[in-house]
């Protein structure tokens, strides 16, 4: 069965979507829009037990990978090339979940997404208002990606330490990263149509400034959950 777009978008109006480079504070837009607008907050890889136990071989491969791979050490010590490849089919197959449980989620309150979903894919099924890109230079995306206490990320660094050259194997998990934040993705972003905000100062605090950036292109100063 093939779902039209327009009913996408339609079950999807309650959903508010934050997509870009790493490392240009997408989760910590995230968090913050759900705290101070009373939205869900969907982080990056949520429902993902889910999307586990029913991916298959034939239908989701990249996602399939997860039970297919030998060990977290394989995982972080594949090449630049096959890490990138990858990381843009599980984009597409992983769509797929996010917008059936986006559904679910958003049917009766507003819904923050941190999400993967393609930019071709996302001006099918949403809105300039529901969506915003925020971009980081490649070389902090790439230097800055495991700087965070976010788990998944501090698991990774864990994994490329056991593996038996860790400084070599991080350095080709950095040069995957850099792959996929690369110039070439970046430009995608940036001329994707979709509200941009990119993030260049580490020194000076700007959450807020973003935080109310983001929340006037979404229409979100009136919102009865913000304090």
């Amino acid at each position: 069965m093939e779902i039209q777009n327009n009913i996408l978008k339609h079950y999807l109006k309650n959903c508010y979507f934050i997509n870009g480079t790493a490392y240009a504070g997408k989760s910590t837009m995230c968090r913050m829009l759900a705290e101070r607008y009373g939205m869900v907050h969907c982080e990056e890889n949520y429902n993902m037990d889910t999307i586990l136990s029913v991916a298959t071989q034939e239908e989701q491969p990249n996602i399939n990978y997860f039970h297919t791979m030998k060990s977290w050490q394989e995982y972080v010590s594949r090449t630049p090339e096959e890490y990138e490849r990858w990381f843009e089919g599980n984009q597409w197959e992983v769509a797929g979940f996010e917008v059936a449980e986006l559904i679910r989620l958003s049917a009766h309150q507003k819904v923050i997404v941190d999400t993967n979903i393609p930019c071709p894919l996302l001006k099918e099924i949403s809105d300039y208002h529901r969506v915003a890109i925020l971009l980081s230079p490649q070389s902090l995306s790439v230097e800055h990606f495991f700087d965070r206490d976010d788990p998944e990320k501090q698991f990774l660094l864990e994994e490329i330490r056991k593996c038996p050259d860790p400084q070599k194997t991080l350095r080709n998990f950095q040069e995957g990263i850099a792959r996929i934040n690369s110039p070439a993705h970046y430009r995608e972003f940036a001329e994707s149509g979709f509200f941009t905000l990119v993030r260049e100062d580490l020194e000076t605090d700007t959450r807020e400034e973003m935080l109310r950036t983001l929340a006037r292109h979404f229409g979100l100063e009136n919102t009865s959950g913000a304090r």
